[in-house]
């Protein structure tokens, strides 16, 4: 759906979103770029793709409607085939008692297709607009059911020879080959799943396929081991790997279209006793990045966050162990921070996402492309903002807080548990205390949490049991401390932290400070339902802790102060830890109490 320009321009003047000379500025960007103004109003997050599509259905006076892929019957859509409804980007979403057919299009305001689409469904039709990536969402469950088509080409008959596993035929690497067939699958079932990653790891006497979802592992199906070869094979070729090297590990990457989406994968193959093991690291090439808020972040976190981004120099920190998001959460600020003023120049192991307009450089060891060195070149590449995408040693971090005290502001990400260890980390690296209290801005810790399906979770009321560990866990000792868990309870509620449950009923915790207990709590529900495929889970939010740089944190940098230390000053200054972000993300309904303890893995004194 195109909308013209004037037509954005108004909504963006009626929602009071932007000012005068932002709007001058995006229509400068509109021209420089050449990109229509939507396009860039959507990738700024100045109006969600909702809200346009809203505008612009009010606009031309045609009802809006959003589609939830997972709610859409499969003979409803068979009504209109799947050439024709991918031709004119439209489905039919239901149909009422009286025979009237209701479908969504991405562009009602095409004649043609709207004629079309009588003469195929009868005149008895009422048109709706919707999001066009939720038309396109729509338009990828014609596919039938992938984990049955898997089986069906596993068991063909060109699979089924009992050949010599050690053999790949010429046949077996084609396009249209049953191998090639199963790769794709295989890449397919973890796209419509949300998988990150998909390993196929070989045994004795079979080939697992498993999908890490939401964090967890989980076992898909199990392949003949006949196929192994043939299987990483295919995936080597893909990925621009050598295909007659088993006995080292390898790394390659390649592009593949899921529907109308495009995805990059990441791939890393490993010999092990029983083969080769393959890992593919999953990337949507086509979603936008979140918002700070839709990550999770609310209140003085969101604040703090907010002012150290846009200061002209010094250095942000995220901290965290692989998997915890920390690529996310600098991909989210330097597409915030991303604009044609601003020359943004990165070095990175690997490059997970791309960013358009930002110069992403990948580490090469073995042609010296090292953090150390290929920050030492962004330095002489006229760089407004770096991002570093880890500090590993001496040399890069002396680099990193050199370039943040000469102007830059300096992205870059830590291995530690949390966010007061990050600093004295960097002195054991070599860093003279007073340059880390002079040039760091704010340090981010974060741990990623599963987020309870809003369909399905329940609410219960815990036992003294219960109770009792979560006053030991989380230092509730009084009610003071219940008041304080309520006051920021009160605070995440007005950021939208769990603001409403399925009934559109305010959440509350019903925590009450005077009798120094818990009226409810959020579970996933036992059994689930389709919406988050029967696991009671769905999608993932991060927990933080963002540290300020305070004078009194600075002081106790250059006195050498423990990590404990300083995170009891953070505390006394207002940070709240990543701990009891959990708690409070749990109470609001967004996560579990198990989650939150799972991956904090802490008990406080």
């Amino acid at each position: 759906m195109r909308i013209a320009d004037k037509l954005v321009e108004d909504f963006l003047q009626q929602s009071g979103k932007v000012s005068a000379d932002q709007l001058t500025q995006l229509r400068s960007q509109e021209k420089s770029e050449k990109r229509p103004l939507q396009d860039l109003v959507v990738a700024g997050n100045i109006l969600s793709e909702n809200e346009l599509t809203k505008l612009y259905a009010n606009a031309v006076d045609v009802p809006f409607v959003e589609l939830n892929p997972k709610d859409l019957k499969r003979e409803l859509l068979m009504q209109l085939p799947e050439r024709i409804a991918r031709q004119y980007n439209a489905v039919v979403f239901d149909v009422d008692e009286d025979g009237v057919r209701y479908v969504a299009m991405a562009d009602p305001d095409d004649i043609q297709a709207v004629n079309f689409l009588q003469k195929q469904l009868g005149n008895n039709l009422r048109v709706y607009v919707a999001p066009e990536s939720q038309i396109q969402s729509a338009l990828d469950t014609y596919r039938g059911n992938i984990e049955g088509e898997l089986t069906k080409v596993i068991s063909s008959d060109e699979l089924s020879s009992e050949e010599d596993e050690g053999t790949v035929d010429e046949n077996d690497l084609k396009e249209d080959s049953p191998i090639a067939q199963t790769v794709n699958l295989i890449i397919e079932y973890g796209v419509k799943n949300g998988a990150s990653d998909i390993h196929i790891e070989p045994r004795e006497k079979y080939v697992v396929v498993r999908y890490r979802i939401d964090g967890i592992l989980r076992e898909a199906n199990k392949l003949p081991r006949r196929v192994l070869n043939a299987l990483v094979s295919r995936i080597k070729i893909l990925a621009n790997l050598k295909i007659d090297e088993h006995r080292a590990p390898q790394d390659g990457r390649f592009k593949i279209a899921v529907g109308s989406q495009v995805f990059a994968l990441r791939v890393s193959t490993l010999p092990i006793v029983d083969g080769e093991k393959v890992v593919m690291r999953i990337l949507n090439e086509s979603v936008k990045a979140a918002t700070l808020e839709e990550l999770g972040f609310w209140g003085d976190a969101l604040r703090l966050v907010q002012q150290a981004i846009v200061q002209p120099h010094g250095m942000i920190l995220v901290t965290g162990p692989t998997g915890s998001g920390k690529s996310t959460t600098l991909f989210s600020v330097l597409s915030l921070l991303n604009t044609p003023s601003v020359n943004i120049s990165t070095v990175e192991d690997p490059v997970e996402y791309r960013i358009q307009g930002v110069n992403q450089t990948q580490v090469n060891p073995l042609a010296g492309m090292t953090f150390a060195n290929g920050l030492r070149s962004l330095l002489r590449q006229d760089p407004n903002i770096i991002m570093v995408g880890e500090i590993r040693d001496t040399e890069t971090a002396d680099l990193a807080v050199q370039a943040a005290l000469t102007g830059h502001l300096v992205f870059s990400t830590l291995h530690t548990s949390d966010a007061a260890t990050c600093l004295p980390r960097l002195m054991d690296m070599g860093v003279e205390p007073f340059l880390i209290a002079s040039t760091v801005r704010a340090v981010i810790g974060q741990r990623l949490v599963r987020r309870l399906c809003q369909e399905c979770r329940e609410e219960y009321e815990p036992d003294n049991g219960v109770i009792s560990r979560i006053k030991e866990a989380f230092s509730l000792k009084d009610s003071q401390d219940f008041a304080k868990i309520n006051e920021l309870e009160r605070q995440a509620l007005k950021d939208g932290i769990g603001t409403h449950d399925d009934s559109g009923k305010e959440v509350v915790s019903e925590l009450s400070s005077s009798e120094k207990t818990i009226a409810r709590l959020w579970r996933a529900h036992e059994d689930g339902c389709a919406a988050c495929n029967h696991t009671g889970y769905k999608g993932r939010i991060g927990i933080y802790e963002v540290m300020d740089n305070s004078q009194s944190i600075q002081k106790a940098i250059v006195s050498n102060t423990t990590s404990e230390a300083l995170e009891s000053l953070a505390e006394s200054d207002g940070m709240i830890t990543m701990h009891v972000d959990g708690l409070i993300k749990s109470l609001r309904g967004e996560t579990t109490l198990e989650e939150v303890l799972r991956v904090t893995s802490r008990t406080k004194d």
